[in-house]
This record gives structure tokens, C-alpha cells and sequence, in this order.
């Protein structure tokens, strides 16, 4: 029951990352995609129906920690207080001027929450990258089940550890990459015209830099954490998810130079499943790994509900995720097709 529960979590974070992956990638390549303003309204109306609702699976994501491993969501959300208190002000930020931006028609305005927009979309995954870099390294856990981190730490490899440090802002800029490439292929499925051209171009140049990124970061993890490939060998999941990654990342390059964009997009989509599927299948059982004792880390056998609650939210879970399932396949048939911007006083 156990190994269920931290497999459903998983899939709840994975789904988040891609699906709101596509809205900050989009958002952080705004203001280089689209020159005028009616360009940038062509962004937001590609994105515009989706954003809102993408963030429904963060939530899940945190009702499933919530109710099968309620010590880590309580461990998590207090060592990595700053840094929830910073995501959840950037997700803010990011819907106020996507709802905000277009209620006025002065330039200045305007362009205050496009940089807002572009702000709070290039933070957030660098904040979510630094997240899986310190569940992968581990954390001062003690053996009360707390830890505390400062937000900022030494940059030196040999440095006390932080929230952000060199090898988290590393992950931080490597899932940065990740999802401005996953972005630029997203805008390269859904609009059309100067928009499409520019995102095509963008994703070309983003592709080398995240492949370079992505293995040095993958090296960076084996020297840091080496006991999470040490296991690969014994554990099947850990290797099909790695091949899913890599094929992903090569069907995104080769799909985008055939101009199959809806293809491109979706081999991104993979990538970013199988890099967070191989992370969890090599990271089972643990949730929390302490870097003072081993055995002083949360997983999920010794940090999970009771075997009750875990069969009751077994009931509902399923019904919950058809219909979010329902909802999203409803919706991107509704707006199958290119995006276009909507009128002068009209949507985004």
C-alpha cells in the first residue's frame, strides 16, 4: 500500500511538471517570442485556457502527501519554508498579470506585468528544480524529523548545503531549460505566424543547452548522492523510465527538424516524465534522505498514514482523477487548433 501511495504522488508531480511546465516555459519566453502587443496577447491566449487549471494538480500532488505521508509534507513544508513562501508568491504573481495585464490599454502598465509575467515564470522552475535537487542530495534531517535550511548558502562545492547552493541551482537551472525548451515547443504547436517562428528558433538553440545541462547535472547527482545509482541495476522502473527520457529527448529533436510539432512537444512531455519517474524509482523508499544519519530519513514506510486512511483515499482517489482526466482531454479538444490573439477589450 505504501509503494502505491508514493507511486500515485509521484505521477501527481510528474503530471504538474508538465502540464504547468508548458505555462512557465511559454511565460519565460514571452517577451523574446512576441515584439507587439498583439503578439503577446497570442501568448497568453495559447496558454490562457489551461494555466489555471494545471495548478490543480500541484494541489493533488500536495492532497496525496497530505493524506498518505502527512510527516513529510510537515517536515518539507517547514525546512523549506523560504522557499514555498517564494513559489507561492511567484504562482501569484504569475496569475495576477496573466488576469491583470490586459485590463488597461497603457503601454506602461502593461508592460510592467509582462515583466512580472516573465519574472515570476523563470523563477518558479528554478525554484522546483532546486526542490528535486535537495529530495535527491538529501537534507539535514534530524532525528526528530526536522531540518532547517537558509535559503541561501555557500556556492562552494565543500559549502554547508542551502536551499539554493551550487549544486541546486544547478538542477534549478537545468529544469529552467527544460521547460522554456518544453515552452518553446508548446508555443511552436499552438500559434502561428512570427510567434511560431521565433519559438521554433528558440527551441533549436535550447535543445543543446539542456542536454548539456541535464548530464552535467546527472553527474553532479552521482558524485553527490551515489547510492541512487547504485540501486538502478536491481530496480526495472528505474531503467524504463530512463529510456523513456531518452527517448523522449531524442524524439523532441528529431520531431521539431521534421516539423511535427505536436510530436516535438509531446517527446518533451516524456523527457520531463521520465526524468522525474527514473527519480523516484531510484529514490524508493525515501522521501527524505538525511545527510546526518540514513537512519534518520522519512520514507515511505515509516513516515505513512495508517493502513485505514490508505485504503479509504484508495476509494477516491481513482474517481478524482478520471475526472480530472475528463476535464483536460474536454478542454484541449475545445481549443484544439492555433491560438490567436483576441480583440482590442477581448480575453487576454
Amino acid at each position: 500500500m505504501e509503494a502505491l501511495w508514493f507511486a500515485l504522488a509521484a505521477v501527481m508531480v510528474a503530471i504538474y511538471v508538465v502540464m504547468d511546465g508548458f505555462d512557465f516555459g511559454a511565460g519565460g519566453l514571452h517577451l523574446a517570442v512576441a515584439r507587439t502587443d498583439s503578439e503577446r496577447r497570442q501568448v497568453l491566449a495559447a496558454i490562457g485556457p489551461y494555466w489555471d487549471g494545471n495548478e490543480v494538480w500541484l494541489l493533488a500532488a500536495g492532497g496525496v502527501l497530505f493524506l498518505a505521508f502527512p510527516k513529510v509534507l510537515a517536515s518539507g513544508l517547514s525546512g523549506f519554508y523560504f522557499a514555498i513562501f517564494l513559489l507561492l508568491w511567484v504562482l501569484i504573481l504569475r496569475g495576477a498579470s496573466i488576469e491583470l495585464r490586459s485590463h488597461l490599454g497603457d503601454g506602461m502598465w502593461r508592460s510592467f506585468w509582462d515583466a512580472t509575467f516573465f519574472l515570476a515564470s523563470t523563477l518558479a522552475p528554478v525554484l522546483l528544480g532546486a526542490a528535486l535537487g535537495n529530495v535527491l542530495r538529501g537534507v539535514p534531517l534530524g532525528a526528530d524529523g526536522w531540518f532547517a535550511l537558509p535559503l541561501f548558502a555557500s556556492f562552494s562545492p565543500r559549502g554547508e548545503l542551502g536551499i539554493l547552493d551550487w549544486y541546486t541551482v544547478l538542477c534549478g537551472v537545468t529544469a529552467l531549460a527544460a521547460l522554456l525548451h518544453h515552452g518553446a515547443l508548446f508555443l511552436a504547436w499552438k500559434t502561428d505566424g512570427e510567434v511560431r517562428e521565433r519559438s521554433v528558433r528558440l527551441a533549436d538553440r535550447l535543445y543543446p543547452a539542456l542536454v548539456v545541462l541535464w548530464l552535467a547535472a546527472t553527474v553532479a547527482t552521482a558524485n553527490l548522492a551515489p547510492q541512487i545509482f547504485r540501486v538502478l541495476p536491481g530496480r526495472p522502473l528505474a531503467w524504463l523510465a530512463t529510456a523513456l527520457l531518452l527517448a523522449g529527448l531524442a524524439a523532441s529533436w528529431a520531431a521539431r527538424r521534421g516539423g511535427r510539432d505536436l510530436l516535438a512537444f509531446l517527446g518533451s512531455s516524456a523527457f520531463l516524465l521520465g526524468v522525474l519517474a527514473a527519480s523516484a524509482a531510484a529514490l524508493w523508499p525515501v522521501w527524505l534522505r538525511s545527510t546526518l544519519d540514513p537512519a534518520w530519513s522519512l520514507t515511505a514506510l515509516n513516515a505513512a498514514s495508517a493502513p485505514h486512511s490508505l485504503r479509504v483515499g484508495l476509494y477516491w482517489w481513482p474517481v478524482g482523477f478520471v475526472l480530472a482526466l475528463v476535464y483536460f482531454t474536454i478542454l484541449f479538444r475545445l481549443h484544439r487548433g492555433r491560438a490567436r490573439a483576441a480583440a482590442e477589450g477581448e480575453g487576454y
